[in-house]
């Protein structure tokens, strides 16, 4: 018996659910990627010398709750992007599998995934710009810092203090990372899901999607860390006397490298990894979840 489709509304509401839920328990990980991110910039020395490093610092200097900063532009970042990019990701994937939901090619699959990702990156990009500057304020000197409160606040600051079109700042890198990252991920995660499978050691379980969300985000981490510190050193920049203090990505990446080496572009890997893996694992694990609860509450089989 065929399963039961999914509505598309539906596939859009479950990806950001599941990203959503996801991001609840990654978000420490989220925050101290970003710290370490900008950690060194520029050649200065480094404020941590490694993530279990950087995790104690801040809960020593703000407290244990400190490192759940920008947790409310991380659930709007999910609401926005996730929901986005995965309901077009699965809609899409949908349209170009073949007779008997036939898996489409591994480039139609990453096609796709650099698709869905842009649209997605940029629908995200205020809240992704919000959770950037929050997650990285507890590293600034508090006469520095901006202090906002909650991603709301965040959003009408940057509009009041810097423009409305400034919520799209570093929009190119978002958008040039969500390509990058979600023909990685989503590619790779159907790729490495349709592999276990054929191996006939795995059934479509909680431990293949477990295997294939790890192997998925280990390709992204790789792949995507050089463009994520170009966005994160873009969009937590400020503007001094009208001047910007970086060109573009470009001038990142130059810059980076020149001072701080070419192994500095994946600097901050652990965390990155760690947030990434699990979040790729409990995003799907809640997405297949949700769908098959679905289909099983519609009268699929």
């Amino acid at each position: 018996m065929a399963q039961q489709p999914i509505p598309k509304p539906v596939k859009f509401l479950f990806g950001g659910t599941s990203g959503m839920a996801a991001t609840f328990f990654v978000q420490p990980l989220d925050l101290v990627k970003n710290r370490m991110q900008m950690s060194g910039e520029g050649g200065a020395a480094k404020a941590h010398k490694s993530s279990f490093h950087a995790i104690r610092n801040i809960i020593s200097q703000e407290g244990f709750f400190g490192l759940y900063n920008g947790l409310s532009a991380g659930l709007l970042r999910q609401a926005t992007y996730t929901t986005t990019r995965l309901g077009i990701y699965t809609t899409l994937f949908d349209m170009v599998s073949g007779p008997e939901g036939a898996p489409p090619p591994f480039y139609l699959k990453a096609l796709i995934g650099m698709s869905a990702g842009a649209v997605g990156a940029f629908i995200g990009t205020p809240a992704d710009l919000s959770l950037i500057r929050m997650t990285s304020d507890g590293r600034l000197p508090l006469d520095q810092r901006r202090g906002y409160t909650s991603v709301f606040n965040a959003l009408a600051r940057i509009v009041q203090e810097e423009g409305f079109f400034a919520l799209w700042r570093g929009c190119g890198p978002t958008i040039a990372r969500a390509m990058v990252v979600n023909a990685a991920q989503l590619a790779s995660y159907s790729q490495a899901k349709q592999f276990l499978l054929g191996t006939g050691y795995f059934g479509d379980n909680i431990g293949c999607h477990f295997g294939a969300s790890m192997i998925s985000g280990l390709v992204t981490t790789i792949a995507s860390m050089p463009v994520d510190i170009a966005k994160t050193r873009i969009q937590n920049m400020k503007i001094i006397d009208g001047v910007p203090e970086y060109k573009g990505s470009l001038d990142v990446l130059y810059r980076t490298i020149s001072k701080e080496g070419f192994f500095s572009l994946w600097k901050g890997f652990t965390p990155y990894y760690v947030r990434l893996g699990p979040h790729t694992v409990l995003t799907f694990i809640f997405l297949e979840q949700l769908n098959g609860a679905y289909r099983r509450h519609s009268g699929g089989s």
